[in-house]
Parts: structure tokens; sequence; C-alpha cells
């Protein structure tokens, strides 16, 4: 609870996106990988489709994959399925319902596979006893979330995993967002069916449920732009009027037009993304990106 009210009681008003993801948020984010607007998931599953089997060949045979919110499981199958021989594969979320859900769909699609699935914040260190007979370890970090963190967040946290649970040789199999058109960036942020609307606004009944508050959902409205300064999009709560909200027995005061900063996603060049994991520790091995250069894969080992 610290860290949100810590949040709120910033001169800009922000939460973690992490909180997006109770199980409506989970199956509103669902939704919002199959609208034509966001290209993101359907890209990078195009460049896994296309190159898994080369990917598989980095993670090896006798490894533990161990993907970072996994969310939906498909992602996942486009490895599993040329990785026979695997030894391990732990997948991790935040959100219970969504492991449940994706552990029961792979323990049935591949019943000789070991699976251990842990439900936690993968931003704290994980727990990850009795993974020290594998072959080695690849951390799989999907999606573009690394871009919901801020630059020097990003290479902090990419630092604490390699120095937590990665030894010289292991690796990490990572997907970011690549600069484009302003507007498609726009337009996947903001769809005209008012998905990602309501996945924003669910955020504020979570907060509700979590932590005693009353946010009214219908008193904000979803905004989402891209900052080119910073080079990425933001998402925020704007206020409809001037309101008093309370959560965990706190009050915090809205004025009209004020917002509640609630993601921002960078978007990468190749380059940036190279500098970023460099200065963490890692060593580029292979980058995969689709024919519009939309999204990027890479593969880099820990140095």
């Amino acid at each position: 609870m610290a860290e949100v009210l810590d949040g709120l009681s910033q001169q800009q008003k922000s939460v973690s996106p992490k909180f997006f993801y109770d199980e409506r948020g989970s199956r509103l984010f669902d939704e919002i990988t199959r609208l034509p607007e966001y290209y993101v998931t359907s890209t990078e599953l195009e460049i896994l489709r296309e190159h898994g089997a080369e990917m598989a060949s980095y993670i090896g045979e006798g490894a533990a994959l161990i993907e970072l919110g996994i969310g939906s499981p498909e992602k996942a199958r486009r490895l599993l399925d040329h990785l026979p021989d695997l030894g391990w594969y732990v997948p991790v979320d935040i959100s219970e319902s969504a492991l449940d859900r994706a552990t029961r769909e792979l323990r049935a699609a591949y019943p000789e596979l070991e699976i251990r699935p842990i439900c936690t914040d993968f931003t704290r260190p994980l727990a990850l006893a009795g993974l020290d007979d594998v072959s080695k370890r690849v951390l799989f970090y999907p999606g573009s979330t690394i871009g919901n963190l801020d630059p020097e967040a990003a290479s902090a946290f990419l630092a604490r995993l390699r120095h937590t649970h990665l030894q010289p040789g292991d690796g990490l199999l990572l997907g970011g967002d690549l600069q484009k058109d302003i507007a498609v960036v726009e337009a996947a942020y903001d769809d005209a069916a008012g998905v990602t609307a309501a996945f924003n606004k669910n955020l504020l009944l979570h907060l509700n449920r979590r932590f005693e508050g009353d946010f009214d959902p219908g008193r904000f409205d979803h905004v989402a732009f891209y900052n080119a300064e910073l080079g990425r999009i933001e998402m925020h709560l704007r206020s409809r009027q001037d309101q008093v909200v309370t959560l965990g027995g706190r009050s915090f005061h809205f004025l009209e037009g004020e917002t509640l900063h609630t993601e921002s996603s960078y978007k990468y060049t190749t380059k940036r993304m190279q500098t970023l994991a460099g200065g963490a520790g890692y060593c580029q091995e292979r980058f995969w990106t689709d024919r519009r250069r939309y999204f990027g894969v890479w593969y880099f080992s820990a140095c």
C-alpha cells in the first residue's frame, strides 16, 4: 500500500501499471491484444512464429526457461514447441488467476514438461531454489513491459536480474517495442472500441478493492498521447471535476483536468536497447524483427 499512497502524494499523481492486473484487468488486456489497432502482441507472435526455432537453439537443451509476466501462454508455446528437452519452465505472474489459467493450459499441452509457476511481483527477487542443476537459466521477458520503466529504472531492473538470477553464459530473451509513426502508436493505446479506456479505468476499481478506496471511474476520462521528447506513450486518467478520493484511510484531492499517470511505454531504437542492456551486464547475441520493424526481440547473454 505504501507504494500506491506515495504515488498519489506526488505533484504528478501516479500508480504503477502492475495494478492493472486483477482478474478483470487480465481479461481486458487479453481483449486488447486482439484489437486491430494493437499491433504489439500480433507482431511479436509473428516474430516468435517465424524465428521460434532459432530462439530455442539459443536457449538449448536442459535449460530453465523463466517467463516474467506470462499473462497469456501463446508466446511461450511458440518456444516450447521447439524445446522438447527443456529442463524446467517457470511462469511468473502477479495475477494468480492469469497464472493458474496459463499453467493449466500449458500442462495439458506439454504433459511431460516440468512446470513450476510462481505467483509474485517479479520486480522483486524470485525464489528459484532447485534450478541449480539445469544447463543454464534463460529469462524470457516478452511484450513491451520493459518499456513501462523509465530508462534508469529499466537499467537497474535488468542489472538486478543479471546479478541476482544469472551466471555468465545464462540468457535473457527480451521483447521491446520499436519507434514508429506516432499515429500508429497512439491508436494502439486509445482504440476505437474503448477497450483500453475500460482497462485503464479498471485500475481504479482494483485499487478500491485492494486498499478500501472510493474512486469513481465515471469521474475520470482515459487519455493516451505520445511524448516525443521522452520517446514514450503515456496513459493517464484525467479528473472530470474537482473531487476528493479516499484510499487506505487517506484523502487525495484532484482538480478538474488533473491526471493520474497510470502507464508509460517507451519505444526503443535497436541501438538504445543494446546500450541499455549492455550497461546492465548483457552482451547481444541476436536480434529479430518483423517486416515493418514495429517490434524487436533480442537474445542477450549474461556477460
